[in-house]
């Protein structure tokens, strides 16, 4: 009954998508509908049967977003990508694989009301509709046009919304970050000391006992993290993206001809850019750490570097200001708040490009932890009107987007294979 109904499903949304759409085209202008919210863990082999019910057409539309076309670099076999991340994990040795050169339609990051609603779609990542802090997406949305349906694990922790244009070609997945309080924070804090710590969220002698892993190595005069052990505490299957790999495989399966993007907050935004990487799909991160070392402790290949540049061409963008300490690894130390609350978010550097709002200038903010909030991000940033300056004195609707070089994480420490060498 499942399989007979699920083939069913998939025939429609190819169907829809072939009729609706000119795949020669890239469309300027895309309308979007919310249609599900996703649930996990999904069996083995098995598809969230929630993803198979559209929301029901409504007038007029709910969301309009600006799109370009984009060079996207994908592996030609998913399974070759992945035996050649499981090499380098587990034998520490590279094996080249395939990509290919692909234009499809993503997100304008230059327009300043698209980049509102994607964040808009994101923040509505931490609730369901109806409740208090979800967004209306603009003036026309309706929420009562949403097909009903709720969380089934409550403990899971990766969460989110499924949103769809009305003619099924364009699909964003938004993930939920951090919840500091509720039922998901054990795992959500988990995932965050493990992806964006420099070693296991060791911050002085009181973690001891309470670090995500044990990969210190302890030196009277070097703080010293063994990467071997590192690497294998990423791929436990609590991390999130393990969980996100098989989500974005269910999506791919049901929406075959659709464009993919993914955004996501904090530590959302991260995963998005951590699954963008890996299917070549777009991602707009918003505040979010720097996941640049956590793609290499994850040895998930990368596309080579094309050009001029020596950052791979993955296409990801990130967006944040300076007056938030987490996305520019300034959250750390005991005395810190991220400390404080048991999070050691140290990383800074980031993958693809990022469009960095310099709120310190031109709004007189301070470094603060709460501004890391998305709402205050989207109130108070992004749906500002005034534009932009850049060191040059030109203004921008959004400040222009650009590959963080020379970026550094963790240069305190040192690290290798010193269990290894301490155990030989």
């Amino acid at each position: 009954m499942y399989s007979d109904l699920l083939h069913i499903t998939t025939l429609l949304h190819i169907l829809q998508v072939v009729i609706a759409s000119d795949a020669t085209v890239v469309p300027n202008r895309i309308n979007f509908d919310l249609d599900n919210q996703f649930v996990l863990p999904v069996a083995e082999g098995q598809l969230p049967l929630t993803a198979a019910y559209p929301t029901p057409p409504s007038e007029p539309p709910a969301i309009s977003l600006k799109t370009r076309p984009i060079t996207v670099y994908r592996p030609k076999s998913l399974d070759a990508h992945k035996h050649a991340r499981l090499r380098s994990l587990l034998h520490a040795e590279t094996e080249p694989i395939e990509w290919e050169q692909k234009v499809v339609s993503g997100p304008d990051i230059e327009d300043r009301h698209t980049l509102s609603q994607l964040a808009r779609m994101t923040a509505n990542a931490y609730q369901l509709p109806g409740h208090k802090n979800w967004y209306d997406l603009d003036s026309s949305w309706d929420v009562n046009t949403s097909f009903p349906f709720g969380w089934d694990n409550d403990e899971d922790g990766f969460r989110g919304h499924v949103f769809t244009s009305r003619d099924r070609s364009t699909v964003v997945l938004s993930i939920k970050g951090t919840t500091l309080q509720g039922p998901t924070s054990k795992k959500d804090k988990l995932n965050d000391n493990l992806l964006f710590s420099c070693c296991c969220a060791r911050v002085d002698f009181s973690w001891t006992f309470s670090t995500v892993c044990d990969c210190y190595s302890w030196s009277a005069l070097h703080q010293r993290c063994d990467d071997t052990c590192l690497s294998k505490a990423l791929i436990q299957d609590s991390l999130f993206y393990s969980t996100g790999v098989k989500l974005v495989k269910d999506v791919i399966f049901l929406y075959p001809f659709a464009d993919i993007w993914l955004v996501g907050h904090s530590l959302g935004g991260s995963l998005a850019s951590l699954l963008g990487s890996t299917f070549g799909l777009p991602a707009v991160a918003f505040e979010a750490p720097g996941e640049r070392m956590a793609a290499n402790r994850l040895h998930l290949p990368l596309p080579p570097p094309i050009g001029g540049s020596s950052r791979p061409p993955v296409p990801i963008t990130h967006v944040y200001h300076n007056a938030d300490p987490i996305p520019q690894g300034a959250c750390t130390g005991i005395a810190s708040p991220c400390a404080q609350g048991g999070y050691a978010l140290e990383t800074r550097c980031h993958l693809g490009k990022s469009i960095v709002y310099d709120t310190v200038q031109k709004l007189g903010w301070h470094v603060d932890l709460r501004k890391h909030v998305i709402k205050e991000v989207i109130l108070e940033v992004l749906d500002l009107q005034d534009g932009w300056p850049d060191e040059d004195g030109n203004e921008w609707d959004v400040p222009v987007a650009r590959e963080e070089e020379d970026c550094v994480d963790c240069f305190k420490w040192e690290f290798g294979d010193y269990k290894k060498d301490k155990d030989g």
